[in-house]
Formats: C-alpha cells, sequence, structure tokens
C-alpha cells in the first residue's frame, strides 16, 4: 500500500467498501486501516458510520462467520472463539450470539475426533505424560477443561 498518497474522504470511503465487501471486519481492523491511510479521527468517524449504516460493517455478522469459520476449519473450542473475539474488541452480546451458531452436537463430534486423532498422534509411552500433551494441545485450541479431561479419561485408561 502506498502510505504517501493523501485520500479524500469519498476515495477512502470507496477503499473501505471494498475492503469490507472482500471479507468481514470487525471494527478494530477497519479503524487501524484508516489510521494506516493516515485519515484523521473526524474522517474515521464519519467513514465508520456509513459503513454501518449501509451495512458493510456489521459486528454481529462479524462475530457469527469468524466463529463459524474457525470452529469449521482450523476446530477452536469456545474458550479460544471467546478470546480472539475479545481481543478483536466484539461486544459480549456478539460473542454470546454468534457462539450460537455452533451446533453442540458437531461441537462434542469433533472434540471426539480431534481427542483421538490427537491420542494416535502423540508418540509417548508414559500414560500421564500422554494425557498431559494431550490435554495441553485440546486446551490450546480452546477447548474447555472438564470437557477435555472427560474426553482423555474416556480414552486413556
Amino acid at each position: 500500500m502506498d502510505f504517501s498518497k493523501i485520500y479524500t474522504v469519498d476515495e477512502a470511503q470507496k477503499k473501505l467498501e471494498n475492503y469490507c465487501a472482500y471479507q468481514e471486519r470487525c471494527h478494530k481492523e477497519v479503524k487501524a486501516k484508516l489510521r494506516d491511510m493516515r485519515m484523521i479521527p473526524e474522517a474515521i468517524d464519519t467513514i465508520m458510520v456509513h459503513l454501518i449504516q449501509h451495512n458493510y460493517l456489521n459486528e454481529e455478522r462479524f462475530a457469527k462467520t469468524f466463529v463459524r469459520g474457525k470452529f469449521r476449519i482450523k476446530k477452536w473450542g469456545k474458550n479460544r472463539l471467546i478470546r480472539e473475539l475479545k481481543f478483536r474488541e466484539i461486544s459480549k452480546y456478539s460473542i454470546d450470539t454468534a457462539l450460537k451458531e455452533i451446533d453442540l452436537d458437531d461441537y462434542y463430534k469433533t472434540l471426539d475426533e480431534l481427542t483421538k486423532k490427537r491420542i494416535a498422534q502423540v508418540k509417548e509411552k508414559n500414560l500421564y505424560k500422554k494425557k498431559k500433551k494431550v490435554a495441553d494441545y485440546l486446551l490450546y485450541r480452546g477447548w474447555e477443561s472438564h470437557l477435555v479431561y472427560g474426553k482423555l479419561n474416556e480414552y486413556i485408561k
């Protein structure tokens, strides 16, 4: 990106419309992009309002898309999803709404598959060490500890 270019509010607005239309964005990302374009705070506010009013920017829609994608593709658990959304300054309401996008049967089935796959990958003879390695992996991915340890006790005896 050419940082030396000076943008008018209209040019910046058009650029950000395209940026938001390409993929869902959170408010924090869009503000950062506008600051990178050296827009003044008043222009940033004006453009943000425009993007929200014209539905280019929608926090709840972003949160839902984010949750569905990261759960389906990266197989993240709820703790990781919540942490990442909070980092992006998404409201508690939008986070709670987005988490409802995950079907509970899919959630438990995914944890089950992930646990079995990881148990097979970990080449550790000591059962306690093996259990710890698998647990650390699943906890890092954001799965709730009570679910993780429940699964591990089911599979590693």
